[in-house]
């Protein structure tokens, strides 16, 4: 499962300064050793929902493909802009926003060509 050194925690932290529940996320993670799956969890418990997978980020970030693999929104985040990306779902009301960070950082992670490449192929065919 992918997961966040403190390097890299360090500097979203100085990034999403503006972003209260960015920082809580990031709170949580750090908690968590870095790992973007059991951050999620506990993050998601704490907002009511209740985790029954241990694959359940995949399974949330799977909510947010059709956003996050829109041209412009592959873009930001292949650039590593990942503000514009925030905000756009932010807009799109799909979950808690405090679950976003870490589905962003998720796909970061895993990589956004490849987090899109089954939706890209679906829409060229």
């Amino acid at each position: 499962m992918p997961s966040l050194t403190l390097s890299e925690i360090s500097y979203y932290r100085s990034q999403l300064a503006d972003y209260p529940d960015a920082i809580t996320a990031l709170d949580e993670i750090i908690t968590c050793d870095g790992d973007l799956e059991d951050a999620a969890i506990n993050l998601a418990i704490a907002v009511g929902q209740l985790p029954d997978r241990t694959d359940w980020l995949e399974g949330l970030a799977k909510r947010y493909r059709v956003e996050i693999c829109q041209e412009m929104m592959q873009k930001e985040l292949s650039q590593g802009n990942m503000i514009p990306v925030i905000n756009h779902l932010i807009e799109s009301k799909i979950s808690p926003t405090i679950l976003i960070i870490p589905v962003v950082f998720y796909v970061m992670k895993i990589g956004v060509d490849d987090f899109c490449s089954s939706l890209n192929f679906q829409i060229k065919t």
